[in-house]
């Protein structure tokens, strides 16, 4: 079966790896961060949309469309799910579950930007792990804040009130500990991607009872089969070799 995973998180490389070499994968990634090794080919870049996406599915002679993206890549989502449509390929997706807060966890939730700035606004030192966003609204950076933001590496706005730290996860709870206390950070902001991979900010802000804001999930629309976990898909795969439908 030709498979074109879209990938771009931690599990999707495995996932990738799960299925080589009984299956032909494409492995496709946007190309920011880490491009990884894998025994089949690494696509990096866009498509062109849903359009340029299904021509690529029909040129390559594709089976079957994985996506395995971050829960945020809402448009390549859609893009996705267009793409199957227009060329009848089935799709099917990874979808991690989100982060659920414990018992003495303080989390806020926000529904997008404005709400997420609003609920920030009552701090003084907020550590910010949403990606570039904070770095666009750096102009509009209360007197009273300053802004740490980690985030893969990018062009400083030109502001003494935000700090821009260049850095990918997975990070250690001892490394999350120390940041949080080196920077004062008194608010951690946060997407709720789910995963372990950068979740010991979260404990960390647990051990030092800092407030989290989350920003919530987009909508994301239906595939013909969905999984919760590697491992049910990997399973999946292996029942009809492969091609089994629900």
């Amino acid at each position: 079966m030709q498979i074109l995973l879209l990938g771009g998180i931690g599990e999707a490389v495995r996932l990738a790896r799960g299925l080589t070499p009984d299956h032909g994968v494409i492995y496709s990634i946007a190309g920011k961060g880490r491009r990884p090794e894998l025994p089949g080919p690494v696509r990096s870049g866009g498509f062109g949309g849903s359009a340029g996406l299904a021509t690529f599915l029909r040129e390559q002679g594709i089976e079957r469309l994985i996506d395995a993206t971050h829960p945020y890549a809402a448009q390549m989502s859609r893009n996705a799910v267009q793409a199957a449509r227009l060329t009848g390929v089935s799709l099917w997706v990874y979808r991690r579950l989100p982060w659920r807060p414990e018992s003495g966890d303080d989390w806020r939730f926000a529904a997008d930007w404005p709400e997420l700035l609003a609920a920030v606004q009552t701090f003084q030192r907020p550590l910010f792990t949403i990606g570039l966003e904070p770095l666009r609204q750096a102009a509009a950076i209360p007197p009273h804040q300053h802004w740490l933001a980690r985030c893969l590496e990018a062009k400083a706005p030109n502001s003494p009130q935000l700090t821009i730290l260049g850095a990918t996860g997975p990070f250690t709870l001892e490394a999350e500990l120390a940041l949080l206390r080196d920077w004062r950070i008194d608010v951690l902001v946060a997407k709720n991607s789910g995963g372990d991979a950068v979740a010991a900010k979260l404990e960390a802000a647990r051990q030092l009872q800092i407030p989290v804001i989350l920003l919530e999930r987009p909508a994301l629309p239906a595939a013909d089969r969905e999984f919760a976990t590697v491992d049910a898909m990997l399973a999946a795969f292996q029942e009809n070799g492969g091609f089994g439908e629900p």
